[in-house]
């Protein structure tokens, strides 16, 4: 069987709504089929860990305060769902004056790798965007892309980036990952 060292996600579209810049908690919700295929993907890699851009912060539309209720709220639902999350990674850079760490930069990917011993080669990024497919090839992960949030849209323009996996949403990958590995 198939054994991940983690499963990178991303945020808004594969695990929540993206409703544009998520700017409190009482606009945050997580798809209902979200901890049903986190579950599922346990058994393939008990680590997860969270990249997001979250440039609403350097834009001014998301105060960082707000950011961390949210990120402690994502956390404390990780914990009731006996899920292993070793971190949510954010950057908060404009698009304009992007560093590294902004996907579909590899920097997070690489932090997140040194803080916890992650063997990249060895792990899978899901995500709705192109920026989450693009960093996940990059480092040799197998990477998903699927179709809730912008992921329809993704899909259209892939031009020569072929994730490993296409998937109606997170809950569905699950179900290809477990067909492939039974």
């Amino acid at each position: 069987m198939k054994k991940y060292d983690t499963i990178f996600l991303d945020r808004d579209g594969t695990l929540n709504p993206d409703l544009g810049y998520i700017n409190s908690l009482d606009k945050f919700s997580f798809f209902d089929f979200t901890f049903d295929a986190l579950n599922m993907l346990k058994a393939y890699g008990e680590n997860f860990c969270i990249i997001t851009n979250q440039s609403g912060v350097g834009r001014g539309i998301i105060d960082i305060d707000e950011l961390s209720r949210i990120n402690s709220y994502i956390l404390d639902k990780f914990y009731e769902n006996k899920l292993s999350l070793l971190g949510i990674y954010y950057c908060t850079d404009h698009p304009d004056n992007a560093t590294e760490f902004r996907k579909p930069g590899v920097g997070l990917f690489k932090k997140a790798a040194n803080e916890n011993g992650i063997d990249l080669k060895r792990s899978i990024m899901i995500g709705d965007a192109r920026s989450d497919i693009q960093p996940g090839i990059k480092l040799g992960m197998e990477t998903m892309l699927v179709l809730t949030g912008r992921g329809k849209e993704t899909q259209s323009k892939l031009d020569n980036i072929d994730p490993t996996y296409c998937a109606k949403n997170i809950f569905e990958g699950a179900k290809q990952i477990m067909s492939e590995n039974n």
